[in-house]
C-alpha cells in the first residue's frame, strides 16, 4: 500500500523483489568478477549548525555552538586525510567517486579541483552536509546541488548520495526530475537495480552500509584494523560468488576517519590485497551505471 500521509508509493512498490539466485548471469568485461566502487565523501559542515557528528561529546551533556572542536575534526580530514586518502588512491591507479557537498565547490576549491584533475566522477550530496528531510526545498536543495557542481567541473553529476542515506518517500522522484540516474542511498543488493519514479527509472547502487568508515569508525567505535579486515572479508566472499553473478563492492571513505594516520595503512593494505587478485575492475559509479544500462538490456 501506498505512504498514508503523501500518497506518494513505498520502496517495495518502486523496486520489485529480486532474488539474485534467480537472474541471468550477467557479464563484466574481461570476464571479470567483482566491480569494485570508491567512494570518498567530501562534506562542508556548517559552523552556524550542530555538527553532523561528533568524536569529542559536549561539555557536561549540553551542545553548545560554534561547536570548534568537532568541526575541527572534520577540517582537518578536509586540510590533511583527504590528500592522504587521494595520495593512496592514485598511487594505485585508483579513480573514485567523489560525493561532494555542492558548497565544497565553492569553500574548498582546492580539494574539488584536484579531485576534477584526476577525472574523479563527482556525486552530488546535497548543497551542505543536512539530511534531506530538515530541507524546507527539497527541489530547490537538489537544484542548487547539482548547479554548483556543473559550474565548478562542467558537467552535471548523474549520481546522488543523501547525507546519511536521509530521504523522505519523494525523493527519488525529485532527484529524476533534476535528471539524476542514480542514488547510493538504496543500498539492497550487490548488483544495480531500478526504482521506479514518476520521472523514469532511477539505479539503486551497491553502495555500502558496512564496508563504509563511519559506520566501523564513528557509529560502531570499531578498531581501526577492523576497515582492512571488513574490506577483505567482504572482497574474498564477493570474489567466490562472483565466479557464477558479477558483484560489486562499494567502499565508502571519509576524510576525517580513513584519512588520519592511525587508519591510513588498513586501508592501503586493503587496496593491495584486492588488487593482487585477478578478475578485478576498479569503476566509478557513472561507469557502473553504463554497464548496468546496457548489460540489462542485453539481458532482457
Amino acid at each position: 500500500m501506498s505512504s498514508p500521509d503523501s500518497g506518494v508509493k513505498i520502496p517495495r512498490e518502486r523496486l520489485p523483489y529480486s532474488a539474485i539466485v534467480d537472474r541471468p548471469k550477467r557479464k563484466l568485461p574481461g570476464g571479470a568478477r567483482v566491480v569494485v566502487w570508491p567512494i570518498v565523501n567530501v562534506e562542508d559542515w556548517d559552523i552556524n549548525r550542530p555538527m553532523p557528528r561528533v568524536v569529542i561529546p559536549a561539555p557536561t551533556g549540553i551542545a553548545v555552538l560554534p561547536d570548534i572542536a568537532n568541526w575541527g575534526w572534520h577540517e582537518y580530514g578536509m586540510r590533511v586525510g583527504f590528500w592522504r586518502m587521494k595520495q593512496a588512491l592514485d598511487s594505485r591507479g585508483i579513480r573514485a567517486s567523489l560525493s561532494i557537498n555542492g558548497r565544497v565547490c565553492e569553500s574548498y576549491p582546492r580539494v574539488a579541483q584536484a579531485a576534477l584533475d584526476a577525472k574523479w566522477e563527482f556525486v552530488g550530496h546535497n548543497y551542505i552536509q543536512v539530511p534531506l528531510p530538515r530541507v524546507e526545498d527539497q527541489p530547490e536543495a537538489i537544484r542548487q546541488t547539482i548547479e554548483a557542481i556543473e559550474r565548478f567541473a562542467g558537467y552535471r553529476p548523474k549520481g546522488w548520495m543523501s547525507p546519511g542515506f536521509a530521504q523522505t518517500m519523494s525523493t527519488v522522484d525529485y532527484l529524476t526530475a533534476a535528471g539524476i540516474r542514480y542514488i547510493c542511498d538504496w543500498a539492497v543488493d550487490d548488483q544495480p537495480c531500478d526504482i521506479a519514479t514518476t520521472h523514469g527509472p532511477l539505479v539503486a547502487m551497491p553502495y555500502p552500509i558496512e564496508v563504509n568508515d563511519v559506520v566501523l569508525m564513528a557509529v560502531q567505535h570499531q578498531r581501526s584494523e577492523v576497515l582492512l579486515e571488513r574490506m577483505r572479508d567482504t572482497f574474498d566472499r564477493l570474489y567466490a560468488e562472483g565466479a557464477e553473478q558479477p558483484r560489486v563492492m562499494g567502499i565508502a571513505l571519509h576524510p576525517y576517519l580513513s584519512g588520519v594516520p592511525h587508519r591510513i595503512k588498513y586501508l592501503e593494505q586493503g587496496l593491495d590485497y584486492i588488487r593482487g587478485h585477478k578478475d578485478v575492475l576498479f569503476w566509478t559509479g557513472e561507469q557502473l551505471l553504463e554497464w548496468h544500462t546496457a548489460s540489462a538490456a542485453a539481458a532482457k
